[in-house]
């Protein structure tokens, strides 16, 4: 690295995906409900880091009065057998008041947060009415990078007025920045990741002038080799969410979980996939139509995790994995070789912030079983070899999974990834 990392951050950051179930999963016993007994589980398995969405636009760039905000279940059971939607309870909660309270337990257990925002992509389903989602979609999509550099800029000076902002181990503009409403600025066939780079270096040119001392970066889905000129040259950290999918993919794709243009295999998902009980796809909605607009994830994709049964998921997967095997390895491989290069040209810190199969049932264990476990120790394996500064062991390695079980498995990768440093 061109320049050193600021003295009190950790050399290594073995990271903890608490994405927003922070603070959408926090009524009675949920996995957010105490917060320190959360950091206390974290640090006993080697964690150092959370990386959050810390609704940024909401809580400093929205307008909407944040102090008594309420996340709720979709309903109807929607969502309740996927990962990360899987909301259990409705609790009311102050959005700043609950940021400092975070914040006062990272300092508490001696942790460090990720900043990031996931506003651009789904957070805003989980709140009870539609308002977030409204001012979201009325900024316009040329200044919502720009916007998110505001409402973080401020996130940073209400740390900062508190005595916590040394609790930041980096700020992220967005996550997956490819995946997001922000492309809606980009002319149609236009390539997310060139495209939004002016977009994106004009946000952190702002975030930077009122902040010059702090971290900041974007991240991507995958590691976009191929368009690596289009990440923005003024990041201070390359990060990246190496996702290999591979025999996934073929899932995906066999039942046309993330192209609409296809009709859906209701027939093929019965005989293949689903319980017997379920109910055809198009009668499978939330209460509240506004939230299948407010996430980028596909109903088609929530459908079938709602109804699969996890043991033919798996199944269907472990099936065909010897196929694909070789090529997963070689992807994980290769991408993170080519994000460390990347990362070392340009003198700044790698951190793969999520991987490594990909988007799964709660109850499926392809990621936590045998396979998937193997694939956790490679991947971070990788990561120290490449001297990154900080990973996952995995994104469903959080308290909202049932990976969080296996404490041997994140205690040995994480033990893995630091004894290098």
């Amino acid at each position: 690295m061109s320049n050193p990392l600021p003295a009190h951050l950790p050399d290594r950051l073995t990271v903890c995906l608490w994405d927003f179930t922070w603070y959408t999963r926090t009524g009675p016993g949920e996995p957010f409900e105490d917060l320190d007994r959360a950091f206390t589980e974290a640090v006993a398995r080697g964690y150092n880091t959370v990386r959050i969405c810390a609704m940024p636009y909401l809580l400093f760039g929205s307008g909407l009065d944040t102090s008594s905000l309420t996340f709720a279940p979709f309903g109807n059971g929607y969502g309740m057998r996927t990962r990360w939607y899987d909301v259990r309870q409705t609790a009311t909660l102050d959005g700043r008041a609950h940021l400092l309270a975070l914040f006062q337990a990272a300092r508490r257990h001696d942790c460090h947060v990720i900043v990031s925002s996931w506003e651009y992509q789904q957070s805003s389903s989980f709140l009870a009415d539609p308002s977030w989602h409204v001012a979201l979609r009325a900024v316009p999509a040329e200044r919502r990078a720009g916007a998110l550099a505001d409402a973080l800029a401020d996130l940073v000076d209400f740390l900062a007025e508190h005595g916590l902002a040394d609790r930041i181990a980096f700020v992220e503009l967005h996550n997956e920045i490819q995946s997001t409403w922000l492309t809606e600025a980009l002319a149609p066939g236009q390539s997310p990741v060139l495209g939004l780079r002016p977009y994106l270096e004009k946000a952190i040119a702002a975030f930077k002038a009122r902040h010059p001392g702090q971290l900041v970066t974007v991240n991507y889905a995958r590691v976009p080799a191929g368009e690596m000129r289009g990440i923005p040259a003024n990041i201070d950290v390359a990060v990246f969410h190496p996702y290999v999918y591979g025999v996934l993919d073929e899932l995906i794709g066999t039942f046309a979980l993330r192209d609409t243009s296809v009709p859906f295999p209701q027939e093929r998902a019965a005989r293949e996939l689903l319980r017997p009980d379920a109910p055809p796809l198009e009668e499978w909605r939330p209460e509240q139509e506004w939230r299948l607009a407010a996430t980028v994830v596909p109903r088609r994709e929530v459908y079938l995790h709602d109804w699969c049964d996890p043991q033919r998921f798996d199944a269907w997967l472990y099936d065909r994995y010897a196929a694909y095997r070789y090529g997963m390895a070689e992807r994980l491989r290769i991408w993170i070789e080519v994000a460390a290069d990347w990362a070392a040209e340009r003198g700044v810190p790698l951190v793969l912030g999520e991987g490594w199969v990909g988007y799964t049932p709660l109850h499926g264990t392809f990621e936590e079983g045998p396979v998937g476990a193997a694939i956790c120790l490679e991947a971070v394996g990788h990561a120290s070899r490449v001297g990154a500064w900080g990973t996952v062991v995995c994104s469903n390695a959080a308290p909202q999974h049932p990976m969080w079980d296996d404490v041997a498995l994140q205690t040995a990768a994480n033990r893995l990834f630091t004894r290098a440093a």
